[in-house]
């Protein structure tokens, strides 16, 4: 459904150095950067971008947006969390656990980026 999410970032370096860090507990590579100045997390299935917005404004986060990662298991969501935790990124919501949904029994962690974005690492326990 979708080909790409970018985020506005307003340090970078401090976001890439998150991201690197947390998306690499999931196994992805270290983002590149383009020519452009934004940094991408390209894998098959879809792109993950991070850029200064292009007019110049500060970036600033989406009241109500949560971007979600796949997690492997409730074990790749814990260390995201906690790699998260110590590259910048703010605990919010509740802890990592388990939560039931209408979508069955899910493994939630939930961090806010160094920009303020709202992220989710997510299993689908079953």
């Amino acid at each position: 459904m979708f080909s790409h999410i970018m985020v506005g970032v307003n340090d970078m370096q401090a976001s890439r150095d998150f991201y690197d860090a947390v998306l690499a507990t999931m196994g992805h590579a270290p983002g590149v950067m383009d020519d452009k100045g934004r940094c991408l997390y390209i894998t098959d299935t879809g792109i993950f971008a991070l850029t200064k917005p292009i007019n110049g404004e500060p970036a600033f986060h989406g009241n109500g947006c949560t971007i979600g990662f796949a997690a492997a298991s409730p074990e790749v969501a814990d260390k995201w969390h906690e790699v998260g935790l110590a590259n910048g990124g703010t605990a919010c919501e509740n802890p990592p656990g388990k939560r039931e949904s209408g979508l069955g029994d899910l493994y939630l962690a939930y961090l806010l980026d160094p920009a303020g974005n709202k992220l989710c690492a997510l299993h689908l326990l079953g």
